[in-house]
This record gives C-alpha cells, sequence and structure tokens, in this order.
C-alpha cells in the first residue's frame, strides 16, 4: 500500500489493521494500539533499548519497535507477567510495562518525522511474530548499560 496516500487518522487505521494486523482504535485524533493479552508493550530508556535493538537484531528475533525522545516501545506478545521481584528490578532501571487497558500511540508515518513525536525503528510485519515478553525483559535484564548497578 502507498503510504503517501493516507491523510486521514481513520486512513492509518485501517492500514494498520489490514496491513499488520494490528487492533488499533482512533482516540482523540490520534492511533491507539490498545494493551490487552495478545499484544503487550515493553517500554525501555533509549541507551538500553539500544542494546537491546542490537542484540535481538543479531539474534534475528526482532520485533516491532517505536522509537520516542527518551524511550522506546517494543510490541511484545505478554506470554507471562514478571514476578513481584523482577517487577521491582525493571522499576528501578525505569522498564515500564503498561497494564492491559493502557494503550500506546502509533505514528501516521513510516518516515522519522511524525506529529506524534515517535517513529518506527522496526516497524511491524504481518508474518512476523510478535517476541514474548518474558524474552524482551530477559534481554533488557542482560545487556545492562554502562553507569548502572
Amino acid at each position: 500500500m502507498n503510504t503517501d496516500k493516507l491523510r486521514t487518522v481513520q486512513d492509518w487505521v485501517s492500514f494498520y489493521r489490514h496491513e499488520f494486523g494490528l487492533p488499533v482504535t482512533e482516540r482523540g485524533g490520534f492511533v491507539m494500539l490498545p494493551v490487552t493479552g495478545e499484544v503487550g508493550v515493553l517500554h525501555l530508556p533509549v541507551p538500553r533499548a539500544e542494546k537491546v535493538r542490537s542484540t535481538l537484531h543479531q539474534q534475528r528475533r526482532s520485533g516491532p519497535m517505536l522509537a520516542r525522545q527518551i524511550r522506546w516501545s517494543f510490541l511484545t506478545e505478554p506470554d507471562a507477567h514478571p514476578d513481584a521481584q523482577i517487577m521491582e528490578v525493571l522499576n528501578r532501571l525505569d522498564i515500564g510495562i503498561p497494564a492491559v487497558g493502557s494503550a500506546v500511540m502509533l505514528p501516521t508515518g513510516l518516515g522519522r518525522w511524525t506529529r506524534e513525536g515517535c517513529h518506527w525503528v522496526v516497524p511491524p510485519a504481518r508474518d512476523r511474530p510478535l517476541p514474548p515478553l518474558s524474552m524482551l525483559i530477559t534481554t533488557a535484564l542482560a545487556v545492562g548499560t554502562e553507569g548502572e548497578d
């Protein structure tokens, strides 16, 4: 599909649904991806996110990633929720897992500059399964970043 012809938020909602199979909706003039039992999100600070991206790329396991100024959002398959001890570590490292019922704003463009202030580092693909949340958490904890405990 030629994304240059997509003009409205509703055009983008249809595009994300048909091209990528994502259960997006329009809310307040934006394309929103609800966090559900089938689609989850992991938010990482940029330095750690870049290391996770590199590791996943080397392993040929990368999935959709959105970049924002201070954090990236990885789309995931919510296979398991971390226990309280892991959640404490994630919170300390500023790693977030949005709750079911929340939503993530998606860009209305596939280029680097969108009105939403985010862009796809790795866009979604219908034929590529989402990586499991547990694998992304394990990778995020394993890569670390300089200056952290």
